[in-house]
Formats: structure tokens, C-alpha cells, sequence
């Protein structure tokens, strides 16, 4: 790497490896979860996270790359992690507080890398391609609202007993 491009163009990468990591991840979480409302949204979260490889590709086609090539040690690091908590003997509702945890774990590392790329295609000028980044990254920061939303709400509540 050479320049800021090709530092946008690796990074672009490594996100699509993340995004296609998080395919199988999700159902796992979601078939974890007992709240319904938990489980409604990783089912949320993981057809948006179906647009947002699409848009990906998208990028990659105005940039000239394939996606592939790279693998997202990070990402598969928060698989990992989240995967053994998901093998812990606990209650129910410490499990949904749990999983809620291990899932915005993700979400802020994509949303660090997201914010990251779309700094770089603004300092490129690269207009389309850091609106398609945008979109996804304020879908991050949203899908990290929500689960916010569903653990103070309740969630963390019922884990204290």
C-alpha cells in the first residue's frame, strides 16, 4: 500500500470479509436470544448486513477490486468470542444481556470501520462511494440503538435477578 486508495481499497476489503463473517454469526445469535424483540432484530440486522455486502460490491465495482482477498482477523476474533459466550450456562435472561453485549461489540467495530472508510473516500473525493459507505455506517449506528434500546429497556433489568 502506497497511498490513501490503496489503504481505502484494503480496508474496503477487510469490511467485506467482516460483513460476510457476520452471515453465519447472526442466526447463531438470534437463535440464542429469548426475547422476541432481541431475536426480531439480529433478523433485521442480518438482511441489512445482506444490502450492506451488496453496496460493498458496488463499491468495489467503482473502485475496480474484487472484495475478495482479504480475511478480517478482527471480526472473526468478535465471532469467537461472541460463539463461546453463547456456550455459557446461564439464565435466560443473563444470556439475552450477554449476547446483547458480545453484538455491540461488533457493531462498534464496524462502526470504527466504517467511519474510517468514509473519512477516506471523503478525502479522495470519492462522493458515491462515501455515500454508500455513510448509508451503511448510520445502519451500524442504528442496529447499536437498538440493542441500547432493548437492554435498558428491559433486558439488563430482568439479568439482575
Amino acid at each position: 500500500m502506497k497511498t490513501l486508495k490503496d489503504l481505502l481499497e484494503h480496508q474496503i476489503k477487510d469490511i467485506y470479509s467482516a460483513e460476510t463473517q457476520l452471515l453465519d454469526a447472526l442466526p447463531k445469535m438470534e437463535n440464542a436470544a429469548h426475547d422476541n424483540q432481541l431475536k426480531k432484530a439480529f433478523k433485521t440486522h442480518l438482511a441489512e448486513t445482506k444490502n450492506q455486502i451488496k453496496r460493498l460490491s458496488t463499491i468495489c465495482k467503482e473502485l475496480g477490486i474484487s472484495p475478495e482477498g482479504e480475511k478480517c482477523k478482527a471480526m472473526e476474533g468478535l465471532i469467537k468470542e461472541a460463539a463461546s459466550f453463547l456456550k455459557e450456562d446461564t439464565t435466560n435472561a443473563v444470556k439475552d444481556a450477554g449476547i446483547i453485549a458480545e453484538a455491540q461489540r461488533i457493531e462498534h467495530y464496524e462502526i470504527s470501520s466504517y467511519g474510517t472508510a468514509v473519512r477516506y473516500a471523503k478525502e479522495l473525493h470519492l462522493d458515491k462511494i462515501a455515500s454508500l459507505l455513510n448509508d451503511t455506517l448510520d445502519e451500524e449506528y442504528e442496529a447499536d440503538e437498538t440493542l441500547t434500546d432493548i437492554a435498558e429497556d428491559r433486558l439488563n433489568e430482568k439479568a439482575k435477578n
